[in-house]
């Protein structure tokens, strides 16, 4: 709970600026309640990764499900009530541009030494785009120039373990004690040695001759749904890091040591924003992310942000990194291969994102009755957004009320999206306003991905294919466009679903079948007259629209159980029950042969 004093600082901050009667006193008003509306969001919003730990600690998955959802509408809910409230008490900073600029430089100044004064720069301009809403009015996603003084700028968020000659039991006890339980290991000591083997094992197979010097620990515990985890990297004479993850689980008789995850691809996965967002329990922020950065340095800086819940400065690193990429003489392309139905996809070959806006109306391959409308497309996304992906699911960042210039985007593209997105984009002689835009990491469509996929390829990639389906099923998301031209692949072979305009709740869907029909029956089936989103699982295979024999056959094989009406009807159930689903994160390959039979 928030302190009393913190609550009333903030109706404290409304009495005073409905009081204030010339622009000057309100401005200054206004500055300091936008600071303590953002003091108090920052106190609920650090509460989180220990929340988070103690249900863990507690064996309470549910609750750390409540806590992940929570924690990513915090941000949305508190610009939705007081944005509003402060237009209401101060309707010309809606009308008068210089009223606001006067505020930022205020506002800027009383958090320019603040350690999170980014977070609390987004969140005034998260404000501004609120009270804008519905004007093409852009607001920058940017920050003022870090302050020499920052508080804790030079702090360190790791731990420097020194290894005395040889990676000893001792070490690797420090290491799992770092994040501090409240609940004792089952077997500290045995956990310590089964994992000092595995690492001797896999340094040997990497070729590692010479023994670390240290082993960096991050000063914090790393948690999502039912795991922990323990972030680290052994270091070398030579300057150069190995990572080492280690996955932690709890019981009824304590903390064990699940897996030691170490290789780049899986840490990718692990730490993959198509997860729900880690909670670490480190004000560090920053150097939490450097730290990442240091293991997974072909991961942009702005995913290892919204990784671990930073969202928002997360958006302004990804929109700084376009922007780097763009260079000289580059441009934004319409995206290739077959054209979205209800989204415009558009990219450059050096981007490492994919950017979409919502058309006012769909193509003629649309296939969903009445289309509901870009309000009601966006909506989608951003559910997604707040949701755990399950590690199958692209994030949206979304982007609203910005600018860009015109010069950065093809001139037959500029054309096409102001003609087709009007109620997204504006295109204006001095730049192009884009009400929302939706950016996502690019992958390989999958379709593309098979036209050069031999046998063991495509087989490999059905399978991740029929794991992405059954991870959103247990998130109850059901795409009812079940199309392959929808999922993509990443760079490490995982497939993912990326088009969100289809995406209903599977508890909603009626799951039904033809199986059951006579040979040669006629009449009309039951369900077709049905209201609501109606599925045929037998008639998967067929949706997905695969080009070759060889993909179909593979689909039949690998994922048999999709193709069940059983199989639909046990998840659903499930999730009405409010069965939390345990998520494959990592590789069974990882798992220490001291968790048989726990």
């Amino acid at each position: 709970m928030l302190a009393p004093e913190a609550l009333s600082a903030v109706e404290s901050g409304y009495a005073q600026l409905a009081a204030a009667r010339e622009d000057t006193s309100r401005v200054m008003t206004t500055a300091l309640l936008i600071l303590a509306i953002f003091d108090e969001f920052y106190a609920k919003f650090c509460e989180y990764s220990h929340r988070a730990k103690q249900a863990f600690e507690r064996l309470d998955p549910r609750a750390s499900v409540n806590v992940s959802t929570e924690r990513l509408g915090l941000y949305t809910r508190y610009i939705a009530e007081h944005g509003p409230r402060i237009r209401a008490c101060f309707p010309a900073l809606s009308v008068e541009s210089i009223l606001w600029d006067s505020l930022d430089r205020l506002y800027a100044a009383m958090i320019v030494d603040r350690y999170e004064a980014d977070i609390a720069f987004s969140f005034a301009h998260s404000v501004r785009r609120n009270i804008n809403h519905g004007l093409w009015k852009p607001v920058a996603y940017s920050f003022p120039p870090p302050s020499k003084l920052r508080a804790m700028s030079m702090a360190s968020v790791h731990r420097r373990l020194a290894v005395q000659g040889r990676i000893d039991d001792a070490l690797l006890c420090a290491a799992l004690q770092v994040p501090a339980f409240s609940v004792p290991f089952r077997d500290l000591s045995g956990d310590a040695r089964i994992i000092r083997e595995r690492v001797e094992q896999l340094l040997r197979d990497a070729g590692e001759i010479e023994v670390p010097v240290a082993l960096d620990v991050v000063e914090a515990g790393f948690f999502r749904d039912r795991s922990a985890f323990i972030v680290g990297r052994w270091v070398f004479a030579d300057g150069h890091v190995v990572p080492i993850v280690l996955a932690l689980l709890n019981g009824a008789d304590g903390i064990y040591a699940d897996a030691v995850v170490h290789r780049i691809a899986d840490i990718h996965d692990l730490f993959s924003s198509t997860l729900a967002n880690l909670h670490v329990t480190t004000a560090l922020y920053y150097q939490t992310c450097v730290f990442l950065f240091s293991l997974m340095p072909r991961r942009p800086l702005g995913e290892h942000y919204s990784t671990i819940g930073y969202n928002h400065v997360g958006k302004v690193a990804i929109l700084n990194e376009i922007v780097a990429q763009l260079g000289a003489g580059k441009r934004f392309q319409r995206s290739p291969g077959v054209p979205g139905t209800v989204a415009l996809g558009f990219t450059f070959d050096a981007c490492s994102y994919h950017l979409k806006v919502i058309r006012d109306k769909p193509t003629q391959s649309y296939k969903w009755g009445a289309f509901p409308g870009v309000s009601a497309v966006t909506e989608k996304y951003r559910v997604v957004h707040e949701i755990n992906r399950a590690g199958s699911m692209l994030d949206n960042v979304m982007y609203f009320n910005m600018r860009m210039d015109r010069e950065v985007f093809d001139p037959a593209l500029l054309d096409e999206i102001g003609r087709e997105a009007s109620q997204s984009v504006q295109v204006a002689d001095d730049g192009v306003y884009l009400r929302s835009l939706i950016v996502q990491l690019k992958i390989t469509p999958l379709p593309v991905y098979l036209e050069h996929a031999g046998e063991k390829e495509t087989r490999a990639v059905i399978a991740r294919l029929g794991h992405c389906i059954r991870n959103n099923a247990a998130t109850n998301i059901f795409n009812k466009d079940l199309d392959s031209r929808n999922y993509g692949v990443g760079r490490y072979g995982r497939v993912f679903l990326f088009d969100y305009d289809a995406v209903e709740k599977l508890t909603d869907v009626k799951i039904r079948t033809n199986l059951d029909r006579e040979p040669g029956e006629d009449g009309i089936p039951g369900w077709f007259f049905e209201e609501g989103v109606v599925f045929l699982p037998e008639e998967l295979e067929h949706g997905m629209q695969f080009k070759s024999d060889l993909a179909r056959r593979c689909f039949r094989q690998e994922n048999a159980e999709l193709l069940s009406v059983g199989y639909w009807l046990d998840v659903q159930q499930k999730l009405l029950r409010g069965d939390v689903p345990a998520l494959r994160v990592y590789p069974d390959s990882t798992k220490l042969h001291a968790d048989a039979g726990r």
